[in-house]
């Protein structure tokens, strides 16, 4: 079998030991939205991936939707992520944070007194969303934002990337997927807007792009990635007649502005609708930074498609949950540890750092 999966790359400046990726998982263990000791182990233990881009950590009070999900605005978040970074790097691993602001899907249960929940339109997501306080709740209808309360949100993206740096992290993915803040911008289904941030294909990304630039702006765009769901379906998402070309434009903008890395997901292993394999490969043809691939990857298939020039990085992320030593394990060919899917949110080690 091929080895390229374990052969070292660059990433910006950064210089990759492998091409694993850990990919971003929501764990649920910032009591009080701060990074703790349970959850540097937690990374510590995983630092022979090339690349470890955390959970969806938000630039913002008002992006913190999910119950004990960590940000990066405050000086308490700072420090946290700081001790969190430091174990890394002393395992000898690389590590990116991945800016998530929920938008809509949220609860205020979740929330701080005196945030918002906030969407490009006053559409409520589907379903019902987890509080510590009362259990599974419906989501709430959230405010449409103004001019202003978008101009806030870019330079809170700004602010958190700078943040990142100063909590000593190597860069930063801005989460344009699943159906979160930036994405909700991008889709049809959660954007029905009329101004210059809906409607056509350069309107519905321009916040995406503006994001990107002032993100780039603050750290550098090599330390800058974005992860994107062509054909998502995740929190009330869905595929227009025109998503090949609205993200064939939005990789043109991301290429002016020079950013590191593209990260695809593609959860059709996990039973969402495929991306289609056309527009990988025109993305993969016209990006000109790294293309980390995801979705169900073993370390057969990952080779294959590495050899195959279909990605240079890949992404992996269940099998981290129950296997610290998964680097080790695919190398060796050795059977993987199933995970708890009962422990994927809880509080607690249980799950998280007892495998």
């Amino acid at each position: 079998m091929s080895n390229t999966l374990f052969t070292p790359t660059s990433l910006g400046k950064l210089q990759l030991k492998n091409r694993i990726v850990m990919a971003p998982m929501t764990r649920s263990r910032a009591i009080g939205n701060v990074p703790n000791e349970l959850m540097e182990k937690y990374y510590k233990l995983r630092a022979d991936a090339g690349l470890i881009i955390t959970e969806g950590t938000s630039p913002s009070a008002n992006g913190l939707g999910y119950a004990r999900i960590p940000g990066m605005f405050s000086d308490a978040q700072v420090h946290g992520w700081k001790r969190v970074n430091d174990g890394v790097h002393a395992a000898g691993g690389r590590i990116f944070v991945q800016l998530m602001h929920t938008g809509r899907v949220s609860h205020p249960a979740n929330m701080a007194a005196g945030t918002r929940i906030m969407a490009p339109s006053a559409l409520a997501a589907p379903g019902e969303m987890w509080t510590d306080s009362n259990g599974m709740q419906p989501h709430p209808v959230p405010a449409e934002m103004s001019e202003a309360d978008i101009a806030l949100t870019i330079a809170e993206y700004a602010n958190a990337s700078k943040r990142a740096i100063e909590a000593g992290f190597d860069g930063v993915e801005l989460h344009a997927a699943n159906g979160y803040m930036i994405d909700q911008f991008i889709n049809t289904a959660t954007n029905q807007r009329t101004d210059k941030w809906g409607g056509s294909v350069e309107n519905r990304i321009r916040f995406a792009v503006e994001i990107a630039r002032a993100s780039a702006a603050a750290i550098g765009a090599e330390r800058v990635g974005m992860r994107i769901s062509p054909y998502g379906a995740f929190n009330g998402t869905v595929a227009d007649a025109k998503t090949d070309a609205l993200y064939l434009r939005l990789i043109e903008e991301l290429n002016n502005i020079g950013l590191a890395f593209i990260h695809v997901v593609d959860h059709s292993s996990m039973g969402a609708p495929e991306v289609s394999p056309g527009l990988k490969a025109k993305i993969r043809v016209n990006f000109k930074g790294k293309y980390i691939l995801s979705g169900g990857y073993d370390a057969a298939r990952a080779n294959a498609d590495l050899d195959a020039q279909h990605g240079d990085l890949v992404a992996f992320g269940r099998p981290f949950i129950s296997n610290p030593d998964l680097v080790q394990k695919l190398q060796r060919g050795d059977a993987l540890a199933a995970p708890d899917s009962g422990t994927f949110y809880t509080p607690g080690e249980k799950g998280y750092t007892d495998y």
